[in-house]
Formats: C-alpha cells, structure tokens, sequence
C-alpha cells in the first residue's frame, strides 16, 4: 500500500509588506490636480482671483491628502504624508514672491539694459536755444558707485568681523565677560535698522566735516555696521564647525595657536567664510536708506569716495520713481534697469563667491 504524499498546494506570489496599503505613485500629483479643478470650479460659482485659487487649491490638497492616505494606509503615513504636503506648500507660497519679483524685475528691466545704458553717465541736459531738456539714460555712474561704496564697506567689515569671530570661537571663554559683552553687542547690532546706520554716519561725518558732508565713504561706513554682525555670525559657526580634533592634532606637533588658527581652522572653513561674507555683501548692497542718508545721489559721474555725492544702483532705482526728469517714462525705465543691473551684480558676486570656495576649499571636500 502506498502512502499518500502531502497534497501541493500551489502558492501565488507573496505580497509584499512593504507596498501594500499604499496610495499610487503619483497620488499626490493627481490629488493636487483634482484640487486645483475643484477650487478653480468654486471659486468661478463666486468669482475667480488667482490668488484665492492657489490658497483653496493649497487647502483642499492638504484635506485630500489627509483623508485618502487615513483611509489607504495607516495613521501614521497618513500624518507623515500631511506634513510633508504641509511642507510643500510653505515651500512654494514663500518663492512666490521671489518669482514674481524676479519676472517683474527681468520683464521691465531687460527693455532698458542696453551697450550704451551701462557705458555711459546718465543725466539730463538744457539747451538755452531751443529751450528743451535732453535725457540721456545711463547707469555707469551707479555702477561704479555702487562697487566703489561697497568695496569699502567690505575692507572695514570683513577683517573686523572674521577677527571678532576668531576670537569668539579661540580665544574667548564662554562665561567670560568680554566674550558675553561682545556677543550681546553683535546681537543688538544685527537688529539696527538700516535708517539709523545712515543717520549714524551723517551725524558723524557733519560733525567732522560740517554740515552736507555727502560722500561714497560715509555711506561705506553705513553699510559697515549692518555688514559687521553678519560677518561675525556667519564666521563663527564656520570656524565652531571645524573639528577639534584638527586643533588638538596641531597642538600635538607643537604648532603654536596663532599658526595652527591660520594654517588648520582658516583654510578648514574657507568656504564657509566666503558664503557667509558674500551673503553679508548681498544684505548690504541693495540698501537705499542709509546710502541716500549718507552719499545722497547725483547724475555726475564720481569715482571719489571722499567728496562729494555719489550714484548707486539702489538709490538710482529709488529716485527714479521718487523724483523723475521731465520725461517720467524714461525714468521709471532707468529705474527698473538700475534694479536688474543690481540683481545681475548679485548673482554675478554669487557666482564668484562659489568658485572662490571651490578653489579653496580643502581637497577632501572638493
């Protein structure tokens, strides 16, 4: 008699764990879309605005998501995927406005950027003859205003503030009371208003020099004050971030403090040092105020920091819209060339602070 063999049961493939229970791939993008139709079908019963829209649509999405995921999947993907829509949509309401400004900007700018607008000192011209006032646009003077101003503020902040922070970070103990003085001091110095740096400088140098002592300096020294605890902040969390380690191992070999701060933690947190100062030098070179307050502004072209007004880009921009010529639709387009001008020398710094860092930064961060 034979014995019976165990009956085959054939088995089809196993679920995975790790899939089930999941919304599709591409929930998320579908659920948003269906969102935006709703709200886009709401608001057309009670009257569009495209604003309301992308803020219902914004709301919906998030109720959506929620309850799709609570009823798929489990609670806690559920509020995992709820924050992470939350996230998302902070992220994009706030380059909302960096990308409507950016188009604006780019959109009336770029009609009056031109070879001749960049090259040549703009200003406004009478003929006695003909009793007409000519209007030549140009924004060299602003420009080299602008570099010139900036540039000085930048040689008196940067060594101030990369010093400051060294010795913050090496030298300064934490309950010590100079180190406790001067952080507080650079805490109270990153809430300056911007008006008050330029009223700062104007006071100071009309009581060196007297009164209307306008100069591309004093307004250099301006922008020194907002630049300073910039510098100091972003130095001091890059050289805090440099290992110890590093530090003890100079020690170690008997290298001294002052060489081991200049040849190890420096060149460690190089690139650091350098965003943080091109970020202190992006915070201070569109300042209107203090520069108005302490340069004034000119159509004359000056490349004098020490006499006389100076143009900026900026206050360019500013006094374009604030006190136009004769012809007002040429000075609200060299105002908004003055302002593309200004973000392009932004990015452009940008750009060369990104290949400073690059070239050097340690080789092995590269």
């Amino acid at each position: 008699m034979t014995a019976l063999s165990p009956r085959t049961v054939e088995k089809g493939p196993v679920p995975n764990s790790l899939t089930t229970g999941q919304l599709p791939r591409f929930a998320e993008l579908y659920i948003f879309g269906a969102s935006a139709v709703v709200s886009g079908v709401l608001l057309m019963l009670i009257g569009f605005d495209v604003i309301g829209w992308l803020v219902l649509s914004a709301v919906v999405y998030l109720v959506l998501l929620g309850i799709l995921s609570s009823l798929v999947e489990n609670r806690r993907k559920a509020i995992d995927r709820l924050v992470r829509g939350l996230v998302t949509v902070a992220f994009l309401l706030a380059i909302i406005p960096l990308v409507s400004t950016l188009f604006t900007v780019v959109s009336k700018g770029i009609g009056a950027l031109s070879f001749q607008f960049i090259t040549q000192s703009g200003g406004s011209a009478f003929n006695p003859d003909t009793l007409e006032v000519t209007n030549t646009p140009g924004a060299l003077q602003a420009i080299v205003g602008t570099l010139i101003i900036t540039g000085i503020a930048t040689l008196i902040s940067v060594p101030i503030g990369l010093f400051t922070s060294i010795y913050l970070v090496e030298y300064g103990r934490s309950g010590q009371w100079l180190s406790r003085t001067v952080t507080f001091l650079v805490d109270v110095m990153t809430g300056i208003p911007s008006i008050v740096a330029g009223l700062f400088a104007f006071s100071l140098f009309t009581i060196i020099l007297g009164p209307k002592a306008f100069s591309g300096f004093s307004a250099s020294v301006a922008l020194s004050v907002l630049m300073i605890p910039t510098v100091v902040r972003a130095c001091e969390e890059m050289l805090r971030l440099v290992p110890h380690d590093l530090r003890e191992a100079s020690y170690a070999l008997g290298v001294s403090k002052f060489a081991t701060i200049v040849r190890i933690v420096l060149p460690t947190a190089i690139a650091g040092i350098v965003t943080g100062i091109m970020l202190a030098i992006a915070r201070v070179i569109g300042e209107t105020a203090p520069i108005f307050m302490a340069a004034s502004f000119t159509d004359n072209f000056n490349s004098n920091p020490f006499e006389g007004p100076m143009q900026t880009l900026p206050v360019m921009a500013y006094t374009g819209f604030a006190f136009p010529g004769t012809d007002i639709t040429a000075s609200n387009n060299s105002a908004w060339g003055a302002a593309l001008l200004l973000v392009i020398l932004v990015v452009i710094l940008n750009l060369i602070a990104r290949v400073i860092a690059k070239v050097f930064a340690p080789k092995g961060s590269r």
